[in-house]
């Protein structure tokens, strides 16, 4: 087998196998960097042994059984038990084999999700959250979330640095929450999910409208947490948010990369096993009593654009009752930009021209208020007034792509039906 073939099956059994040998590891030896420092040593052995010797038959398994025995070896000799950690390995030498043994051959479970959980710990900036998790229970390089989120490799590396230290100072323990601190902290790492997909969904710079890496590992992590707290209805919510908006991947972008409106997607190109997997999981919030959760809420909007047979065919009635159940529960500028759009669709632009009014203030810098201002206004018939909009908009994103987008619609204003 070539040396790409082998790069390839090695990267894909790391991005597997990380999350449960580092969460093992870190349960073993109470210290998440020291366990990421031996999963990693795994992972360049597995490369040099894999090159010479050809891949094995179980990779998972090889590379789980190296790191094992490293664990094993640092807690058995005098580097690991000269330090700080020497009673842990004086309670776990005689039995070390068969502790790592059932801690590893576990299939995902609570190690991983404890994993999940100390990535996105509160200690940590929200930056420091998501690089974390991208590494420790994504599997991503630090060049590879660099590359995702457009920043320099040194920043991220940096970020997961002080990350550690953080946690290590701090002391913090590699458990789950008291049930005190469970619904802060679930919230945190349903952020940090919600976050990862959104930047992949919806790129906020660059010259990519989507960056697919990013949406994959997010719903992976979604799924992850749905099978080991499968009694939150809020994790089921954002994982059917997920998928209902991953099913129009293949529609958001033309042949030339540039972003096509909901309104114009080629809705056969929808994944409509995605659809069934949102309206699955949507179900399970309802079973769970969730249906009034933030996730739960936008889910059942992006349910009705991803269930309607055509544009036309939107209830867009019932998506503007949701938005104002939204603005209720939960207050924010950008829902209420949202919830202008939807009175707009039943009620008229003139309407969704005045639910914005509020709201020059606060999003007087954000780039999509003004593209929907413009929207309205060409609605309207105030051409001028729009033109100027969009080209504010255009000012406003960082986004090349976009940017081109909204100057091309500024030059275009009055010559749409």
């Amino acid at each position: 087998m070539s040396e790409p073939d082998i790069h390839h099956v090695l990267d894909a059994t790391w991005r597997a196998e990380a999350p449960k040998v580092i969460g093992a590891l870190t349960r073993l030896l109470r210290d998440v960097a020291l366990a990421e420092e031996l999963a990693q040593d795994a992972l360049v052995s597995a490369l040099e042994q894999w090159t010479r010797d050809g891949i094995p038959t179980n990779p998972g398994a090889w590379l789980t059984a190296a790191a094992k025995h490293r664990a094993i070896d640092l807690l058995r000799h005098g580097s690991f038990v000269a330090g700080q950690h020497e009673a842990i390995a004086r309670e776990t030498d005689h039995a070390v084999t068969p502790q790592l043994d059932a801690q590893l051959d576990d299939p995902v479970g609570d190690d991983v999700l404890r994993l999940l959980f100390i990535s996105c710990h509160p200690l940590l900036s929200s930056e420091a959250r998501v690089a974390l998790t991208l590494r420790l229970v994504g599997g991503l390089t630090t060049a590879e979330i660099a590359r995702a989120f457009l920043v320099p490799e040194a920043t991220v590396a940096q970020r997961i640095v002080r990350a550690k230290s953080t946690l290590s100072t701090a002391r913090v323990p590699f458990e789950l929450p008291s049930s005190d601190d469970l619904a802060e902290r679930l919230s945190s790492v349903l952020g940090v999910v919600y976050l990862v997909f959104n930047e992949g969904y919806a790129a906020t710079a660059g010259d990519d409208v989507l960056r697919p890496a990013l949406c994959e590992e997010a719903l992976r992590l979604g799924r992850l947490l749905a099978r080991v707290d499968p009694n939150e209805p809020e994790v089921h919510g954002l994982l059917a948010l997920m998928e209902f908006q991953h099913s129009r991947f293949a529609a958001r972008v033309d042949a030339h990369g540039n972003a096509v409106s909901l309104p114009e997607q080629d809705r056969s190109k929808w994944d409509r096993q995605a659809i069934g997997r949102g309206v699955a999981a949507l179900s399970r919030v309802d079973e769970l009593g969730g249906a009034l959760g933030p996730y739960a809420l936008q889910a059942s909007i992006a349910g009705c654009h991803a269930t309607a047979p055509s544009s036309d065919e939107t209830d867009w009635g019932r998506i503007a009752a949701l938005y104002d159940v939204m603005a209720t529960l939960t207050p924010q500028p950008v829902v209420e930009l949202n919830r202008a759009v939807a009175h707009a669709m039943v009620f008229g632009p003139a309407v969704g021209l005045e639910l914005l009014e509020p709201l020059q203030q606060s999003l007087a810098r954000y780039h999509l208020l003004h593209t929907v201002r413009a929207d309205l206004l060409e609605r309207l018939g105030r051409f001028d007034e729009a033109r100027a909009e969009f080209e504010l908009a255009a000012a406003l994103t960082d986004h090349a792509r976009e940017k081109a987008l909204l100057l091309s619609r500024a030059t275009r204003v009055g010559t749409r039906p």
